[in-house]
């Protein structure tokens, strides 16, 4: 305990001590959940900002091994809402002080996507008089892509690495040209380039993964100078090649707690940057994203898609909410977070005091 306690009144940490805080249970975990609640209240403060997440379309040109609606999968319902849809959606945050929305979709590229992203931007900024902010999450481009979009009104991405360890990046990839590690990472500089706020994540309890993986996770998250972070515990889907290798995971339970514990020392060692509560965390636990609230993040993502496509952006099982209109899900989450004690940032963009500070 007194170890823990030592490890926990440092700034940063090494690969070994990491790890030794992955595995830490009952005291010790409490120890670093107190540790990593005092961190978030005293850089970002007791704030929860909205991000509306509108999941405008389920086909993607990927082929990923954990993924839901992975281009292999032939028994996934298709479906690409129409720009009224979308500019509905966002129409819905803006008018009930969402502050910022995400359009998130499958990967696609070509210069028809490319236009129609950067007339939706265009759209959600006019019908906002310019006041959301908007994060996008649409995967891989070329840098100029990226800029055009950026020009267009977009400030934040996400582009989640999935695991930063080569070997471990193609055991839940393809290894082809359509999956390529080092093109991941160099759009991850690039949007740096392009000037976004940028930010990554992984998934936590996958097959073959270890506690060093993850570890090693955290140390590449601190290393690329990321603004923001979404990770969640690995959930698998019945229709995916990883489906095969399920009997061999962690439990769910254990998946979830290490995923607290991912966020808690991910808060420690980068105090300042915006970390999102996943909603895999309820799949596993009824309040799960308030729990995560509790021990660090500090962004919610409530799901504005309209109620009937939203069971077809299926990831994984089990996913939450997808019975619910927009409005259900804003009232369900109020109440959810002031019980996690904290208040929600209405009519605020919630940028990231990280980028802020390095810029």
């Amino acid at each position: 305990m007194d170890n823990i306690t030592h490890i926990l009144k440092k700034n940063s940490f090494t690969h070994a001590e990491i790890v030794q805080l992955l595995s830490s249970e009952k005291e010790a975990r409490s120890l670093l959940f107190a540790a990593s609640a005092e961190t978030k209240e005293k850089y970002v403060g007791n704030v929860v900002y909205f991000r509306g997440l509108i999941e405008f379309s389920n086909i993607c040109s990927k082929n990923c091994y954990y993924c839901g609606i992975r281009s292999g999968n032939k028994k996934t319902n298709r479906y690409n809402l129409t720009d009224k849809e979308i500019l509905d959606a966002a129409k819905f945050a803006y008018e009930n002080n969402y502050g910022s929305v995400v359009l998130q979709g499958g990967e696609i590229e070509g210069e028809a996507f490319t236009l129609r992203i950067e007339k939706l931007l265009h759209g959600i900024k006019e019908l906002s008089d310019g006041r959301l902010g908007v994060t996008l999450s649409v995967g891989e481009q070329s840098f100029d892509v990226y800029k055009r979009w950026f020009n267009a009104g977009a400030h934040r991405y996400l582009l989640r690495i999935e695991s930063s360890n080569k070997e471990l990046y193609y055991k839940i990839h393809p290894n082809d040209s359509t999956h390529s590690f080092e093109r991941r990472m160099t759009a991850l500089r690039n949007l740096r380039e392009a000037g976004y706020q940028v930010g990554t994540g992984v998934m936590i309890g996958l097959p073959f993964q270890t506690l060093d993986h993850l570890a090693d996770d955290l140390i590449f998250m601190k290393e690329m100078d990321i603004d923001m972070c979404g990770m969640g515990p690995y959930i698998e889907h019945a229709d995916t090649p990883l489906w095969d290798f399920r009997d061999g995971l962690l439990p769910l339970e254990e998946r979830f707690n290490l995923a607290l514990k991912m966020i808690a020392i991910l808060r420690i060692m980068m105090k300042n940057i915006n970390i999102a509560s996943a909603t895999a965390l309820q799949a596993i636990d009824p309040i799960g994203r308030e729990k995560a609230l509790k021990i660090g993040a500090n962004i919610i993502m409530p799901n504005i898609t309209p109620g009937m496509y939203r069971d077809e952006y299926k990831l994984y099982e089990n996913k939450p909410c997808t019975d619910e209109e927009a409005a259900d899900c804003k009232n369900c989450l109020e109440a959810r977070i002031h019980m996690s004690g904290n208040k929600i940032g209405y009519n605020e963009w919630g940028d990231s005091a990280h980028f802020k500070e390095r810029n």
